[in-house]
């Protein structure tokens, strides 16, 4: 099995500070990510000056002012993403960003960026699919909030435009901040890769470590989650994230699940080959046999250990006559 690619979604989790930033392409790259990702948007491009926040960042951030004035201050200037993406190949780990606009996405694709995801919320902006898709680069489609319809409309656009197909991978996730294990529908994954034969991966949004483990198990082969260095800060996103020691456990946990699901043939292992005659059993006499005497339940039996004749044989053994004498416990030879 392949290894599932990481992602350490830092989002807005700088709360606007380019340092906080940088600390966290550091503590991601320490905790195993193979990328950290950040947003990159406008806030005046990206929503409305009336429109309300969600009900999860009024309730992380308070109602008292507009979505668009809140996002203003988690705005990564565009000399800051380079920087961070200089820090990130410095540290061996792969800058990705999230661009929610037109003129961010010309801003990842002046960078470099080689891998681009697209939000849930963009999966219905025709304009904007077109454009990402003309960008011909590697593609993650997330799909909250959409249904099977919408996702083929958006693969469809993507291609169209000129993503190859085989780019796109589909990632499974619910847009709620945090995600409650009865919304994670984990199975969707499954669903949306029989449905269009495209590699599938989860964004986790889920409180805790399990969802993403279970993914992996399920078949993700991209794996994002929430990541903050400190989930008492302010911001929108930094309840629903984990810290840097839990993004370790659950990157350690993501490389033992994938050692642990094998190749999915079925059939013993060097281990087991050595456990494997100390553990079956052989056909042996259940009390001391004459020479001659007939081969019976009455006095065989089946113990361990299993260098004999196997239990498998039983009707062959059954009705002959024993050809020689035999102890009680001495296997039994035909």
């Amino acid at each position: 099995m392949s290894r599932t690619f990481i992602i350490a979604e830092a989002g807005v989790n700088h709360n606007g500070d380019q340092e906080l930033a940088k600390r966290l392409v550091v503590a991601a790259a320490q905790a195993g990510a193979d990328a950290v990702k950040f947003q990159s948007f406008r806030a005046s491009l990206l929503v409305t000056g009336r429109a309300a926040k969600a009900g999860y960042q009024q309730v992380t951030t308070g109602a008292g002012e507009t979505q668009q004035a809140m996002l203003a201050r988690l705005e990564l200037p565009a000399a800051a993403q380079v920087e961070l993406a200089a820090l990130c190949q410095d540290q061996g780990i792969v800058f990705l960003s999230s661009a929610f606009d037109l003129a961010s996405l010309r801003l990842l694709a002046d960078l470099g960026v080689t891998i681009f995801k697209i939000p849930s919320g963009e999966i219905t902006n025709l304009p904007y699919l077109r454009a990402a898709g003309a960008l011909g680069r590697r593609m993650l489609l997330s799909t909250g909030m959409a249904d099977l319809g919408e996702i083929e409309d958006a693969i469809e656009i993507l291609t169209a435009a000129g993503t190859d197909r085989a780019a796109i991978t589909l990632l499974h996730c619910h847009t709620e901040y945090p995600t409650a294990m009865a919304d994670a529908n984990l199975r969707a994954m499954v669903t949306m890769a029989a449905a269009f034969g495209l590699p599938v991966g989860y964004s986790d949004h889920t409180q805790g470590l399990e969802c993403a483990v279970a993914a992996v198990a399920l078949g993700a082969r991209v794996l994002e989650k929430h990541f903050t260095l400190d989930r008492g800060l302010p911001g929108p996103d930094h309840r629903a994230s984990v810290e840097p020691a839990e993004f370790a456990s659950l990157v350690a946990a993501i490389r033992n699940v994938e050692v642990a699901l094998g190749d999915g043939r079925k059939r013993p292992t060097e281990a087991e080959l050595r456990n494997l005659p100390l553990v079956r059993k052989s056909i042996v006499a259940s009390r001391a046999i004459r020479a001659g005497e007939i081969l019976s339940p009455d006095n065989l039996t089946c113990k361990r250990p299993g260098t004999g004749l196997s239990p498998m044989r039983w009707d062959e053994v059954i009705g002959r006559p024993a050809r020689r004498e035999f102890a009680a416990d001495e296997p039994i030879e035909l």
